[in-house]
């Protein structure tokens, strides 16, 4: 038994593309008509008429089978519309039984503890920091995280119930240049991963922390320093099988401005996430960001605030632990997640560990 998928959007587009190709071959016939159905005689001898009288007939059979072909095209065309819109109809036949039933069987989770037993988790806003929902107890996926507004933490993507995949986490926001004479913004760490569901699913990934802003203008003898990089999201950790998510990069300090102007530090890499109970990888912890740029001997190193790198996500029973992420300048690389009990090998420190 053979099954079709039909996406009415897609038929319905094809309807009217047929429909425009119908009416420029019509435009076409309708051009050619006159010209070829009355065509003159190169001569009055009896050959040049009955030639031309030939082509004429010829001309003329054309143009009747144009008709009836333009007739069986427009009689198409509508067969494809009325298809759409059966299929279209189908869908919300199939849909609208179905909702009220499901919304029945949520509607008791929902009110005791906020989430469903079967569905997704919302995204949150972007430029919010808002959470990602969490997906429904038995069945769903975890929302994404939204981004952070200006020098604002990114939102944590939700977890999954039984199955289902956590969501990432959202961006952390960019920090500002700073005013006159005033420091840069720091950046917004990232949001963390949501954890995967306990049977199955993927665990979600950490986000970027956000660049921090640079120092404002000053005048003459005056100096601002950068503002510090936000630090990069954590890997949300997995159910009983499956790998962590992976941390994420910290973000860039930014950079001071005059004679003593400090760089912003850079931030910290995010940690893996770990992997699941029976079997899984831990996630990779991510390095830092860099410092900014300073006019001074220690600005140039942005030493406020050093990023480290994450350490990677452990395994439990059978796996390999993460590797950890390289640091900044005066940051401590990560450490390496460790191996299963029963099979896997640690994951590598951090360059420099």
């Amino acid at each position: 038994m053979s099954f079709l998928y039909a996406a009415p959007d897609f038929v319905a587009a094809a309807a009217t593309d047929l429909a425009s190709i119908g009416s420029s071959i019509n435009a076409a016939s309708v051009a050619a008509a006159a010209p070829t159905t009355r065509i003159l005689a190169a001569g009055s001898d009896e050959v040049s008429t009955a030639i031309a009288g030939m082509f004429a007939a010829h001309a003329q059979a054309y143009q009747a089978l144009s008709t009836q072909a333009d007739l069986f095209h427009a009689q198409f065309v509508q067969l494809l519309n009325s298809g759409a819109s059966a299929y279209t109809g189908a869908e919300a036949a199939n849909a609208s039984p179905l909702q009220p039933v499901l919304d029945a069987v949520n509607a008791p989770s929902q009110a005791l503890t906020g989430r469903p037993l079967i569905g997704n988790g919302a995204d949150g806003a972007a430029g919010t920091g808002q959470n990602g929902g969490d997906g429904g107890w038995l069945i769903g996926s975890g929302g994404r995280g939204g981004s952070g507004g200006v020098g604002q933490k990114g939102g944590n993507g939700g977890s999954a119930g039984l199955w289902g995949d956590g969501g990432n986490g959202g961006l952390g926001g960019e920090g500002v240049q700073g005013g006159p004479g005033h420091p840069g913004q720091a950046g917004g760490n990232g949001g963390n991963g949501g954890n995967a569901g306990l049977l199955q699913g993927v665990a979600g990934n950490g986000a970027a922390g956000g660049l921090g802003g640079n120092g404002g203008t000053v005048g003459t003898g005056q100096s601002t320093n950068g503002g510090a990089g936000g630090d990069g999201g954590s890997g949300g950790s997995a159910g009983l099988f499956g790998g962590g998510g992976a941390g994420a990069l910290g973000g860039d300090g930014g950079n001071g401005v005059g004679s003593d102007g400090s760089g912003g530090g850079a931030g910290s890499g995010g940690d893996g996430g770990n992997g699941g109970f029976f079997y899984g990888d831990g996630g990779n912890g991510a390095d830092a960001g860099s410092p900014g740029a300073g006019q001074s001997s220690f600005g140039s190193l942005g030493i406020a605030g050093e990023g480290d790198g994450g350490d990677g996500g452990n395994a439990f029973l059978i796996g390999n632990g993460g590797n950890g992420g390289a640091a900044a300048a005066f940051g401590f690389p990560g450490f390496g997640g460790n191996g299963g009990l029963l099979f896997g090998k640690a994951g590598a420190d951090g360059p420099g560990r």
